[in-house]
């Protein structure tokens, strides 16, 4: 891969509406919807309480989309969050944002999203289980559940290496698939017959207003987490046509599209099985499509979930290449992951360099956990970047906005609001896990000048 000038280097417009939605589909709707309901119900036991959460959380959501899409729209450049964040507050604010998506955000989603892969299929194979050891030695094992995942996170780094188009193909080829079996899921669920009657009481189960506030948080942050990479579209704004249309196009169709799939899931779920069997289920999904649908259901629910995730997987590892590539032409990461395939139009090194980095962290036995510490230092980005909005139109009134985020200066603020009441809430629950995430971005910090330095 050798760097070239002009024009040639850099990145084409070669996404469409169509394919912009679908990426933020295919990342967002992954395994999340399918474990985190009898989650939730272990903190709030009421069918209400937990419609009320996702349709608040997709509120939220939406009022960050409308900021994030006059972002976007004002500069449609690859890297996204990074780039409103170095114009808004300067190169180390943006650089340790990039720092935490690459060494454990994005990174560690798509190796988490890899080893999930696994999981479900290895309960498809048996063979391919990661508890099925392949190799040991020294304490040290890899299952054959690892090592599928590692072949999966190579196998879609090769796919979008060779080309934007080929991988937004597979993109949309899987995510049409995922939605189209989710339909499925979702009509024959309506429309099935159920001894289940649903408890719609707002009834608290006897808490005080402080207790319900705290774990009304800890649901909404379990929501937040399923709606997690709503934003990663604008890691791709360099390549998405007519960005001063389609990217607030995509954000507003796409939010509000997975919002819809999650209340009808989940109104799915509550028909087909009592509150009493919800609680504390991971795999609430296949419990409810065995009990409304029978066991065949389940095979075919199974497989769609395979489908979501791979979905999910190769979105992840199409758009997180973009904000090294971001970093690298700032001088503040490796100069190479800057260089664009002169041949496949690609940031190929930067998009090898995840994979492998990605596929080291599959072999660790806690991507999960590593991966949930860093939510909270994410939610910290997303309100500085949403905060930026006003930083922007102050520092640079004379910047072009094709877009202007509907209901400002209100949607902004009740999105800062929303994040600041869940930090605070995620802070007192959760200190050393939330510590530990901020320990890992101060970590960039040294990173910063040493890359600053080296590239001067």
């Amino acid at each position: 891969m050798t760097p070239t000038d002009g024009p040639s280097n850099q990145l084409k417009r070669q996404l469409s509406l169509f394919d912009s939605i679908m990426i933020v589909a295919g990342i967002v709707i992954g395994s999340g919807i399918f474990l985190t309901t009898g989650i939730m119900a272990e903190s709030l036991p009421s069918a209400s309480w937990i419609m009320i959460a996702w349709l608040v959380g997709g509120l939220i959501t939406l009022c960050g989309g409308l900021v994030y899409a006059e972002l976007g729209a004002a500069l449609p450049e690859a890297g996204g969050q990074y780039i409103y964040l170095r114009e808004a507050y300067g190169n180390l604010v943006a650089f340790l944002n990039g720092w935490v998506i690459f060494l454990v955000y994005m990174c560690g989603g798509i190796a988490m999203l890899a080893v999930a892969f696994a999981e479900y299929f290895g309960a498809l194979v048996p063979f391919f289980s990661t508890s099925n050891e392949w190799f040991a030695i020294s304490g040290f094992s890899i299952s054959v559940g690892q090592l599928l995942a590692f072949v999966l996170v190579m196998g879609f780094s090769l796919i979008n290496y060779i080309g934007v188009l080929f991988g937004k193909n597979v993109q949309n080829l899987l995510s049409v698939i995922k939605l189209v079996a989710i339909g499925f899921f979702i009509f024959f669920g309506l429309f099935a017959s159920s001894g289940n009657v649903i408890e719609w009481s707002l009834d608290t189960g006897g808490l005080n207003f402080g207790e319900w506030v705290t774990r009304f948080g800890a649901v909404l942050l379990l929501v937040f987490w399923a709606f997690d990479g709503w934003n990663n579209v604008n890691f791709v704004a360099g390549e998405i046509r007519d960005p001063a249309r389609n990217i607030p196009r995509t954000l507003v169709i796409s939010i509000s599209l997975i919002s819809l799939v999650y209340l009808l899931i989940n109104y799915v779920y509550f028909k087909a099985l009592p509150m009493d069997q919800i609680v504390g289920v991971v795999t609430i999904a296949e419990s409810a499509s065995t009990a409304l649908l029978g066991p065949m259901a389940t095979l075919f629910l199974t497989i769609a979930i395979l489908v979501a995730i791979a979905s999910s997987l190769n979105g992840s590892v199409l758009v997180g290449a973009r904000v090294y590539y971001a970093m690298a032409k700032d001088g503040v990461f490796f100069k190479k992951m800057a260089q664009i395939h002169p041949r496949f139009q690609t940031p190929g090194f930067s998009i090898i360099v995840q994979g492998l980095w990605a596929g080291l962290l599959v072999f660790m036995g806690n991507v999960e956990q590593l991966f949930t510490y860093m939510i909270f230092s994410a939610i910290i980005f997303w309100v500085i970047t949403v905060y930026s909005v006003f930083t922007l139109r102050k520092k640079r009134p004379d910047l072009a906005r094709p877009y202007k985020t509907w209901g400002y200066p209100v949607t902004p603020i009740v999105f800062i609001l929303a994040c600041l009441a869940l930090l605070l809430n995620t802070l007192m629950e959760s200190p050393v896990e939330s510590l530990f995430g901020l320990w890992v971005t101060v970590l960039g910090i040294p990173a910063y000048f040493y890359w600053k330095g080296r590239n001067k």
